[in-house]
C-alpha cells in the first residue's frame, strides 16, 4: 500500500505544483500589468520595484491558484488512471477507492493549512506592503500620475484632469477643489500647465498658464448664478505629498486587514450615532464579518475540490489534458461565482453574506460525498 500511496501522492503533488506555478504566473503577470503598466510607461519603474510588487502580489494569487491547481491535478491524474484502467486493476486487487484517495486527502488537508495561513495573515500583510510600494514610486516620481486623458483622484480634496501630458508639461487641465460632500467648490481651467516637485516642502507645485477660475458659493454650491469667475495669466497651486501619504496610511480596506484587525473593528463601540451612521456602521460590520468568514471558508476550497474532482474524473474516464483543464475551469468558475456573489452583497446584512460564503463548500462537499458513495457501490 505504501507503494500505491507514493505513486498516487507523487503524481498529484508534482502535477499540482506545475499547475499552481502556471496559474500563479498568469495571475501575477496580469496584476503587474494592471497595476504597473501606466507607471512603466510614464515613469520607467525600476526593476527592483517590479520584483517587490511580484513578491507582494504572489500570496494573494496563491489563495486562488493553490486550490485551483490542486483541483486540476486531481482531475488530470485520476482521469488518466481511470482511462488507462489503473483504478480497475487496483480495485480488483481489493483496494477501495477510498483507500486509493488517502494520499489525495492528506495533500488536500496540507493545502487547506497553507491556504488558511496565507488567507488569515500573509496575504493581508502583503497587500499593505504592495500599496506602500506603489505609493513609494508615486511620491518619488509624482509625474508618473499625470498621464494623458485621465483624472487624478489620489490627492485629498482635489481632482485633476489632464488631457495631454509630456513629461512635466501639461495641456488642457482642470483642477477641482472638493469639499467634504465631494462637491466642486472651486474649478480652474487652464490651457497649459507645468508640474514641479518641491521635495524639501514635500509637495508638488502646479503652475498653470492662461487659465480661468470659477469659485462657488460655500452656502449654495449648486446655484450657478452665485459663481464668481475670474481669469488668471499665471498661478501656482501647492499639492501636499504629506497629505497623500497620510491618506494612504488611513485607507486600509478589508482585504488588507488581518483577522485580528477585523475582529477589533467588529468590537469597536459605536456609541450614540445617527440613523444614517448606524446603517453605515452595520454595513461595515457586515463586510468585516463576511471577510472573516470568507477567509476561513475559502481555505477549505482544496478539500471541497478533492471530494468532487475524484469521482468526476473517474466518471469522465478521459486522460486528455485539455479535458482535465476544461473540467477544472468549469468547477472553479462555479465555486468562485458563489464567492463573488457573497462578496457583492457583503455590505447588506439582510442577505447574511457571512453565511453565503460557506454555501459553495457545503454544495461541493455534499455533492462530492454523494458521488463518492455512488462510485463505491459500482
Amino acid at each position: 500500500m505504501k507503494l500505491i500511496d507514493r505513486y498516487v501522492g507523487w503524481q498529484v503533488f508534482t502535477t499540482a505544483l506545475f499547475a499552481v506555478a502556471i496559474l500563479s504566473v498568469v495571475l501575477v503577470l496580469g496584476n503587474v500589468f494592471k497595476q504597473l503598466l501606466e507607471l512603466l510607461v510614464n515613469a520607467s519603474a525600476p526593476f527592483e520595484l517590479i520584483l517587490s510588487f511580484v513578491a507582494y502580489i504572489l500570496p494573494f494569487s496563491l489563495t486562488f491558484t493553490i486550490p485551483w491547481g490542486f483541483l486540476t491535478a486531481v482531475l488530470l491524474v485520476f482521469g488518466k488512471m481511470s482511462a488507462e484502467n489503473e483504478l480497475i486493476a487496483l480495485r480488483t486487487s481489493g483496494v477501495s477507492i477510498g483507500r486509493i484517495c488517502l494520499p489525495v486527502l492528506f495533500l488536500a488537508l496540507l493545502c487547506v493549512g497553507i491556504c488558511l495561513w496565507i488567507n488569515v495573515d500573509v496575504a493581508p500583510r502583503a497587500q499593505v506592503k504592495m500599496k506602500d510600494a506603489l505609493y513609494h514610486i508615486v511620491t518619488s516620481n509624482p509625474l508618473a500620475m499625470f498621464g494623458s486623458d485621465k483624472v487624478i483622484e489620489e490627492f485629498p480634496g482635489q481632482k485633476i484632469y489632464v488631457e495631454r501630458s509630456s513629461g512635466a508639461k501639461l495641456e488642457n487641465l482642470h483642477v477641482y477643489q472638493m469639499n467634504d460632500d465631494d462637491d466642486a467648490m472651486q474649478v480652474v481651467f487652464a490651457k497649459r500647465g507645468r508640474i514641479e516637485t518641491d521635495r524639501a516642502g514635500k509637495q508638488l507645485l502646479l503652475h498653470i498658464y492662461d487659465g480661468r477660475l470659477e469659485q462657488r458659493n460655500a452656502e449654495a454650491p449648486n446655484e450657478f448664478l452665485k459663481i464668481n469667475r475670474a481669469t488668471m495669466d499665471e498661478a501656482t497651486f501647492a499639492i501636499s505629498l504629506q497629505e497623500l501619504y497620510e491618506k494612504n496610511k488611513k485607507r486600509k480596506g478589508m482585504g488588507s486587514m488581518t483577522v485580528g484587525e477585523l475582529i477589533d473593528r467588529l468590537d469597536a463601540d459605536d456609541g450614540a450615532v445617527s440613523e444614517r451612521d448606524a446603517r453605515t456602521l452595520a454595513a461595515q460590520r457586515s463586510s468585516a464579518r463576511t471577510e472573516i468568514q470568507k477567509r476561513f471558508s475559502f481555505s477549505l476550497a482544496s478539500l471541497a475540490f478533492a471530494l468532487i474532482a475524484v469521482p468526476l474524473a473517474i466518471t469522465a474516464h478521459r486522460k486528455e489534458t485539455s479535458i482535465g483543464f476544461l473540467f477544472s475551469l468549469v468547477v472553479a468558475f462555479v465555486y468562485f461565482l458563489f464567492i463573488i456573489i457573497a462578496d457583492t452583497v457583503k455590505e447588506k446584512p439582510e442577505f447574511r453574506p457571512e453565511l453565503l460564503v460557506w454555501l459553495p463548500n457545503i454544495v461541493f462537499m455534499g455533492l462530492g460525498l454523494v458521488m463518492f458513495y455512488r462510485l463505491n457501490r459500482r
